[in-house]
């Protein structure tokens, strides 16, 4: 290699075969070109043949792939470590030795980075294989990002381009005591200290691969090494970034996800002692930088169980989390305008948690609301030509419940409707008026609110959802009911002179509909001339 490379790719490698080998590949492919690349890997003591296959491209590529081999260190900090010893690149980037990169990756970062003069470049991310990467960063280039008021703290791999002049001026190195999340304060700070960070948005630079058996080391630590690894990642951040928003913009990240998910659908079936550690150091962090801004910031569920672990309440907060996962969200309590989700450890005055913990905070909801909501009851009421459903629907809220009505409703819900099936509308949408008299009734258990109304319908051909229309926290929702397997009334004939046939059924989605139609058309005169001749047999039976 003539001069000074553009760019250093360092590769830590652990027993990665065969994903080592398309991970190379796609480096040796670069369209930057071989004379403007240093690739450095560094073998942390591989018992498979991914140190066999590293000498292979050592042999191919000899003037671009270095490789040192090491005893194992445990971590790809120490590996790491060694790789930038030994870079020469104007710029060095970091890849798991079991991702790949896009053709034009490193070519289209370099460019970025001498355009803008930036320190640190992020090109777009993807996960393959069921691996989730955060997107919302990657929306569109931008030339000049802020790590405290963008998506950059939800994307703090080490897995960008960063100009090695920064790195060597603040000797920034990764801590080679943490198993995992050892590139966090590596890219914290180096963003902290960067000049300018830009993004890549509109090329799929890196591909992040989930390995068939989850052996990546992120999905391999336990809850006690990743409680260790999140403590010393924001204790490192909080000596760069003083209190105040701008740390509160990065540390909603950890409680949005380290920390968070310490306390998962997996935490009950840890062992008690195992429980009471978890719970203890999210109490030391939450004590130390839970701030309102953070808190308010969080999804009620997460903002909850951290309150409950933060308060020691052990017991409540694996109940909170078994509950939920076997009956769905807790009910809600509508209160004054406010909306609260009645988790285990609401108005305990034993634990003497504030309601704030508990309230929906700018959030949707339709999982609570779709969730709980079901049909309790349904018949026809027929009174001569006129026909009427009657309706007893469960809904999982209680409290201030006068703004909920109930309608036939013959517009689907669109496709963008919320998952669940309930969707929160936008404001200033035309509200439907309430369909019949509607009474509103607690359950015996104050969990729910059962709606009863007695519903017109009129003779037409429709198909007809009925819906629950709720107001929560500021916010319309429109809920359609489902049947949970309740048995449904049978069709039914109704009217004389032009016969209608009603009927309830659920829709493929279990949601319950009521459809209506002529048992004949009257159009063109057919209805006419079947009337005729029925009036014509029946002459003919009565003689």
């Amino acid at each position: 290699m003539a001069g000074t490379p553009d760019v250093s790719v360092v590769v830590a490698v652990y027993n990665t075969m065969p994903y080592l080998t398309e991970c190379l590949n796609s480096l040796v492919g670069q369209s930057i070109g071989l004379d403007r690349l240093e690739i450095v890997a560094v073998d942390d003591g591989s018992t498979d043949d991914s140190g066999r296959e590293l000498d292979r491209f050592a042999e191919k590529y000899p003037d671009t792939v270095k490789v040192i081999h090491q005893e194992n260190s445990g971590g790809p900090a120490a590996p790491s470590n060694r790789a930038l010893d030994v870079a020469s690149g104007r710029f060095v980037y970091f890849i798991g030795s079991d991702d790949y990169l896009g053709e034009e990756a490193l070519e289209r970062m370099v460019t970025c980075a001498d355009e803008h003069g930036s320190d640190v470049v992020v090109g777009k991310m993807v996960g393959t294989n069921g691996r989730y990467v955060h997107q919302a960063l990657y929306r569109k280039n931008d030339p000049d990002v802020s790590l405290y008021d963008s998506a950059l703290p939800f994307t703090l791999a080490n897995t960008k381009l960063f100009r090695r002049d920064l790195v060597e001026q603040h000797k920034l190195r990764f801590p080679e005591d943490m198993p995992v999340g050892s590139d966090q304060p590596f890219t914290i700070e180096a963003c902290v200290r960067a000049r300018k960070i830009s993004v890549v948005a509109d090329y799929t630079c890196y591909y992040a691969v989930k390995r068939g058996d989850a052996s990546n080391i992120t999905y391999r630590a336990n809850h006690l090494a990743r409680l260790h690894c999140v403590s010393e990642i924001m204790k490192h951040a909080a000596g760069l970034i003083e209190a105040g928003p701008r740390r509160d913009a990065v540390f909603q990240r950890h409680f949005t996800w380290e920390l968070a998910k310490l306390i998962q659908e997996d935490f009950p079936s840890l062992d008690g002692e195992t429980r009471r550690e978890v719970c203890a150091g999210i109490a030391r962090l939450a004590d130390e930088y839970f701030t309102e801004p953070i808190r308010d910031a969080l999804d009620v569920k997460r903002r909850v169980r951290i309150g409950l672990a933060q308060r020691g309440a052990v017991d409540e907060l694996v109940r909170a989390i078994a509950d939920e996962t076997e009956h769905g969200a807790p009910p809600l309590l509508l209160e004054d305008g406010r909306a609260f989700v009645r988790y285990p450890g609401f108005r305990d005055g034993g634990l003497d948690l504030p309601d704030r913990l508990f309230e929906i905070i700018g959030e949707s909801v339709p999982r609570q609301l779709a969730g709980g909501t079901a049909l309790v009851a349904a018949d026809w009421e027929q009174d001569g030509e006129r026909m009427a459903v009657s309706l007893a629907v469960r809904v999982p809220v209680t409290g201030d419940t006068g703004s909920a009505v109930l309608r036939l409703a013959g517009k689907a819900m669109p496709k963008s409707a919320d998952k669940p099936g309930a969707r929160r509308l936008p404001v200033g949408t035309e509200l439907p008026a309430p369909a019949g008299e509607l009474t509103r009734e607690e359950t015996a258990d104050g969990t729910a609110t059962v709606l009863r109304a007695r519903v017109p319908v009129q003779p037409s051909r429709a198909k007809l959802g009925v819906r629950v229309y709720l107001d929560v926290a500021g916010s319309t929702y429109e809920i359609p009911v489902p049947t949970r397997g309740l048995p449904l009334p049978l069709a039914r004939r109704w009217r004389e002179r032009i016969p209608y046939r009603i009927s309830a059924n659920a829709n493929p989605k279990g949601r319950l509909v009521i459809t209506t139609a002529p048992l004949w058309e009257p159009s063109h005169g057919v209805g006419k001339r079947l009337r005729q001749m029925m009036s014509r047999v029946k002459r003919k039976l009565t003689r």
